[in-house]
């Protein structure tokens, strides 16, 4: 008797674990790429909403050096996923997933959450000029490095309004010590060509961004034919942060659409 509840469990968690995988394997991996000025933290709101809805979530590390660089790492991440892959890009990782899903096949889908999406020869620093109301030039801190070039990071001091207005001081202080500079090569750098004229695209963006303009974001919505875009009033650069609930639920309707 007792051998015969054995196997009787054992079958039961067997079954179970199989509708778990079958479960998973329906569901696209999620891999979410932060901006300069932000790290993978940065995703923890909205990475805690999606994984209670069955997505597997990996936020990725950023080097924040340069485009191609930057992608190359990306699109190793993404390769190495078994299945299909949905890349969210914020900000500066905008470009970066634009140019690493060209070099992984399993990605499907492209979710720009306040994000460039550049055509082929633009760069970040071009696009965040398109349109007028962009602040973040003079908000900027260089530090030179060893060898030549520059990083840059925002003053402590105007982060909180900068980058993200709509946080409460406290949180944006913090988001202020662990911010993790990007180069000013990367921002400058010309993009290669955009996965965006291949792939389904969505854009989600805050109507008070100071890094790059609304009008900019939806330039970019309408030049690459987004499936979907959603404008949150108010809402700063950090809108990840700042409205999780919204955009983790833009990025499941992404990585759901069929």
């Amino acid at each position: 008797m007792r051998a015969f509840f054995t196997a009787f469990l054992f079958l039961l968690s067997a079954v179970g674990a199989s509708a778990f995988e079958a479960n998973a394997a329906a569901k696209p991996t999620i891999v979410l790429v932060h901006g300069a000025f932000a790290e993978s933290s940065s995703w923890n709101s909205v990475i805690e909403r999606l994984s209670g809805q069955g997505f597997h979530v990996v936020a990725a590390g950023n080097p924040l050096r340069g485009v191609k660089t930057d992608a190359a790492a990306i699109s190793a991440l993404a390769r190495s996923i078994p299945g299909d892959v949905i890349l969210v890009g914020h900000s500066y990782g905008g470009p970066v997933i634009t140019e690493a899903a060209n070099d992984a096949p399993n990605v499907k889908s492209l979710v720009y959450v306040a994000g460039f999406a550049p055509d082929t020869g633009e760069s970040a620093n071009v696009l965040a000029q398109k349109f007028p109301g962009s602040t973040l030039g003079k908000a900027l801190q260089p530090v030179a490095l060893q060898g030549g070039g520059q990083d840059l990071y925002i003053r402590p001091d105007v982060f909180h309004e900068q980058f993200a207005a709509d946080l409460p001081a406290a949180e944006a202080a913090l988001m202020a010590a662990t911010q993790r500079p990007v180069t000013l090569a990367a921002l400058s750098e010309a993009a290669g060509a955009p996965a965006w004229k291949r792939l389904p695209s969505y854009m989600i963006y805050g109507s008070a961004d100071r890094n790059i303009p609304a009008a900019v974001m939806k330039f970019m919505a309408a030049r690459a034919h987004a499936k979907k875009t959603v404008v949150i009033d108010g809402a700063s650069h950090a809108v990840m942060a700042s409205h999780p609930e919204e955009v983790a639920a833009f990025i499941a309707g992404a990585a759901s659409a069929r």
